[in-house]
């Protein structure tokens, strides 16, 4: 397994000390609402929705409504507001994705039986590619994807993740494996070619044990290199880096019992957002970090540079979560929530202005 040098874990409890002068503990949280506080480079842009993502020019936002619900479009200008998945009959989404053409990547199974919807969300959804044009139902690629795929912002590139339970047949007991593939159109139709297996959490030396895995973001400019979540990884969770070439996983956060989850990426390549509870110092924070976090920016470089980005948990029974770049690396795309929440739930979409905030320093 890859374990960080002695140096850097010295580097990191440095980190922790100087977190600790400045963040919270959950006794210290302020009543009240976030709402009622937000900084000037921050503004709220719809009151409902979840995981956005910018449109390549940065004008639009592509999320979904709810999880297992439809895909929408905001115009961040106009403000007017354009359903995506309206003109055909489906079982709800949990992702929506831009590809580079402007078509959509969804993913969301056939049906739904809402008493038992998490198996929609972890053992049924399939990746599904959506003509711009909305003039047809979307057309399957042809694989389960658990969680969030990676789409490349440059290529029809994607990555994208399956386990077990997905195809409990051929997959060893909590096994999970990373794929990568390319999205080609054959008379028009979308279609996954060049798929390839990059690794799993089982033969990777980097494994003690079987940790859950789950892609993230290609990390420009090269983007044979992608983020990548360790669930379940050190009392919380951790923020990695894959190598699509050799396979390799290097860990990049060290922050046992905290959630720490890379959200979206820096067009730079140099930096990644966090969903991360380190605000809360060195608390376990109930045994349940994932319902206590907020925006942090984190460098790639394995030097652990961290800045916090949000301030949502400072309030009783808020966070914030779900953040993207903008491709001009102007913006950041994020939503609300409430304790208690499950992970991806969003209770409105947010946008800030990262030229604002760095001119209020």
């Amino acid at each position: 397994m890859n374990r960080i040098n002695t140096a850097k874990s010295i580097l990191s409890g440095l980190i922790f000390i100087s977190l600790l002068t400045s963040s919270v503990s959950s006794g210290e949280q302020k009543p009240g609402n976030p709402l009622d506080a937000l900084p000037s480079y921050i503004r709220k842009v719809h009151d409902w929705g979840q995981r956005a993502d910018f449109s390549h020019d940065g004008k639009r936002l592509l999320f979904i409504e709810k999880t297992y619900g439809d895909a929408f479009e905001l115009n961040l200008e106009s403000g007017k507001l354009r359903p995506l998945t309206h003109h055909y009959y489906h079982g709800g989404y949990t992702r929506a994705l831009y590809l580079k053409n402007g078509d959509i990547l969804l993913s969301g199974a056939t049906s739904f039986d809402s008493e038992n919807h998490q198996l929609h969300r972890h053992r049924d959804a399939e990746l599904w590619v959506l003509n711009k044009s909305l003039s047809k139902a979307p057309i399957r690629l042809g694989t389960f994807c658990s969680e969030g795929p990676a789409v490349s912002r440059k290529s029809m590139k994607i990555a994208w993740t399956t386990t077990h339970q997905q195809y409990p047949d051929i997959y060893r007991e909590n096994e999970y494996k990373i794929h990568t593939g390319e999205i080609v159109y054959e008379k028009g139709l979308p279609k996954l070619i060049n798929r390839k297996e990059i690794t799993n959490n089982i033969d990777n030396a980097f494994f003690k044990n079987p940790s859950p895995i789950e892609t993230q973001n290609f990390i420009p400019p090269g983007e044979n290199k992608i983020t990548l979540s360790l669930y379940r990884y050190q009392g919380g969770s951790e923020t990695s880096i894959l190598d699509l070439e050799t396979g390799k996983i290097t860990q990049i956060s060290n922050t046992p019992n905290h959630h720490g989850e890379p959200e979206g990426i820096y067009p730079d390549g140099k930096y990644t957002l966090v969903e991360s509870s380190l605000q809360f110092g060195d608390s376990k924070l109930d045994h349940r970090p994932v319902q206590y976090i907020d925006i942090w920016k984190l460098s790639l470089d394995g030097e652990e540079h961290w800045e916090r980005i949000t301030h949502f948990t400072d309030y009783v029974g808020y966070k914030s979560s779900n953040p993207v770049v903008s491709d001009d690396g102007r913006y950041i795309a994020f939503q609300m929530a409430k304790l208690g929440d499950l992970a991806g739930v969003g209770r409105g979409l947010f946008i800030l202005d990262l030229e604002a905030k760095e001119a209020e320093r």
